[in-house]
């Protein structure tokens, strides 16, 4: 396969279901580890770096973060070739920046994170304040601002896909439900930061669903 095949392959709209799959399966299990790690009251939350199984549930977490950024990354790049041919500027860029700022209010959180297990794994002491604070700011990168830039995100994803027929009506409709909790002033039910992921994939299976990969033999 030469150069142009392989940049043809993936801006082709299965290459964004693919990606959009990778992203939703993993930013849902990385939630899903943080959430399990999240201390029960305030109190403990400068405990989450002395309790080995929270410790444990964070670290796969955050290796599993930068992977989730780049298949976003990726299905952005895809979708908003396909709508940069058919939509105006003000929704791509909409959409672009609020997914940019998306992966870059994750890849924060986690670097918050692992800032403070790198302290800890070269053998310098984090106090239970320092912990404490480093769990709280990464909370409010993923939970507060990442939130509502996934809200921005699917809010416009799921306008221009309804103002080029591109997105069935019911899957809109679940991206303006999913924008609005989440834009939702926080604290808000632990379910709700996994609509985002949900979204995604239920986009990515349309996607596959009307662009099939070939089978070859």
């Amino acid at each position: 396969m030469d150069r142009v095949s392989v940049a043809h392959a993936v801006r082709q709209p299965k290459a964004a279901a693919v990606a959009g799959l990778a992203f939703g399966l993993i930013l849902a299990t990385v939630l899903v580890l943080l959430q399990s790690a999240a201390p029960e009251t305030v109190a403990e939350s400068g405990q989450w770096t002395a309790d080995l199984a929270r410790r444990e549930a964070v670290v796969t977490a955050l290796t599993l973060i930068p992977f989730a950024g780049i298949a976003f990354l990726w299905f952005v790049a895809v979708v908003r070739s396909e709508l940069g041919r058919r939509e105006d500027r003000f929704f791509e860029t909409v959409f672009l920046g609020s997914g940019l700022l998306f992966v870059a209010m994750l890849f924060a959180a986690a670097a918050v994170l692992s800032a403070v297990l790198a302290v800890e794994d070269g053998g310098g002491t984090v106090s239970t304040d320092v912990a404490a604070e480093s769990w709280a700011m990464a909370s409010a990168l993923i939970g507060q601002f990442g939130a509502r830039m996934a809200a921005v995100f699917a809010l416009a994803v799921s306008t221009a896909g309804r103002r080029i027929g591109s997105l069935p009506r019911p899957v809109a409709l679940l991206g303006y439900c999913c924008g609005i909790l989440l834009l939702a002033t926080p604290p808000m039910p632990t379910w709700a930061t996994l609509l985002f992921p949900l979204w995604v994939i239920t986009i990515s299976v349309l996607v596959l669903v009307r662009h099939p990969v070939p089978v070859e033999g």
